[in-house]
């Protein structure tokens, strides 16, 4: 049976979007991919909020995120940790060889602008990697706050993961100076999983003339010298492209501002729900992301049984807490696709469930 996802990824994708990937297949060095390709620059360069190109790469945004680290870091990369995924970006850059200093917060704190400040003004680093919205968590860091940091140190060339917030908030990368935006396809772009987006400045592709172990899948030198004849290095995953494109027009027809505005709306009303229930969010007010909510489980329910019952009865799924935190806290996404009608249907349906859910320990 297939269950409606209200987990934080990979999410709904609509039939849209799916009919869009049954398209006859091109090859990928065709004149036909060049114009498919090229096509979509101006939707994702405006998304991206950069005159930069932007790279499709065939993987999760794990690979472009390792790749970055493959192709910029020369001395030292700080990595900035307040969540799941934060702290695997530490390992990533060690597995890559690279030296690294983990600048650690609790789960459910943003990363501290003045405590990157400080550790960056004691020298030797040219690298900082950031986790936009840490999805672990449903944390969101105050990223202007900190890319106004990271500008004044201009040898460490930035690295952002905007996986879970990209296209649901506007993410100014020019403007904000940030060297290298990556984010996935499965999360508020609502497509399925296999396709990572890079922007990087020109700044970033210099350093990347300067270290020689790049390798060649992530190389950023050669996604641009391919970019330049709109293709990609490798084969490409082409019906995730072609879906791409349409959600692309999707965006486009629905204006980026009421986009923006139906993320936080949604996100208002998922929130609403579970603080008049008497749950709380897990990460620290002010921050808590908005494309999900992460809640603490204070009510001390049994989330598995939670689920089950969503299942069974509403065929719909959430998270029932990642890593440290399972059973400890719940994420419901809003990303994407959702309407106020489908959050509608689901919180009545999450509702219905908890009152046949028993307490953990019960």
């Amino acid at each position: 049976m297939a269950y409606k996802l209200f987990i934080p990824g990979p999410i709904a994708v609509s039939e849209k979007t799916l009919r869009a990937m049954a398209q006859p297949m091109i090859g990928h060095r065709s004149s036909d991919f060049v114009a498919l390709y090229r096509s979509l620059q101006p939707d994702l360069q405006s998304l991206f909020g950069t005159k930069d190109p932007v790279y499709l790469s065939t993987s999760s945004a794990w690979g472009a995120m390792e790749g970055s680290i493959r192709n910029v870091v020369k001395k030292r990369v700080l990595t900035c940790m307040n969540g799941a995924f934060s702290d695997k970006w530490n390992d990533v850059a060690l597995r890559c060889g690279k030296q690294a200093t983990p600048l650690r917060f609790e789960w459910g704190q943003p990363v501290d602008p003045e405590a990157v400040r400080g550790e960056l003004a004691k020298g030797g680093y040219d690298a900082v990697t950031l986790i936009h919205n840490e999805t672990s968590c449903g944390c969101m860091s105050d990223l202007p706050a900190l890319m106004a940091v990271i500008r004044k140190f201009p040898e460490v060339i930035s690295i952002v993961d905007t996986v879970s917030s990209f296209s649901a908030m506007p993410i100014p990368k020019d403007k904000l100076g940030i060297d290298i935006m990556i984010t996935g396809s499965q999360k508020a772009l609502a497509l399925p999983p296999g396709l990572s987006l890079v922007s990087v400045s020109k700044r970033a592709l210099e350093r990347a003339e300067d270290v020689a172990d790049r390798g060649y899948y992530f190389d950023l030198l050669e996604f641009q010298k391919n970019h330049e004849n709109g293709m990609t290095p490798s084969t490409p995953i082409i019906p995730i492209i072609y879906a791409l494109k349409s959600k692309l027009e999707d965006i486009r027809a629905e204006g980026t501002e009421a986009r923006y505005a139906r993320h936080a709306r949604l996100n208002r009303a998922v929130r609403d729900w579970g603080l008049a229930r008497g749950f709380k969010l897990f990460p620290k007010e002010g921050h808590g992301s908005v494309t999900l909510n992460c809640f603490a489980n204070t009510l001390d329910y049994d989330l598995p049984a939670l689920n089950k019952v969503l299942k069974a009865k509403h065929q719909l799924v959430i998270d029932g807490g990642y890593g440290k935190l399972k059973g400890q806290t719940f994420r419901i996404s809003n990303m994407g696709d959702e309407t106020d009608a489908t959050i509608a249907v689901l919180v009545a349906a999450l509702d219905s469930a908890l009152a046949e859910t028993p307490k953990a320990g019960s």
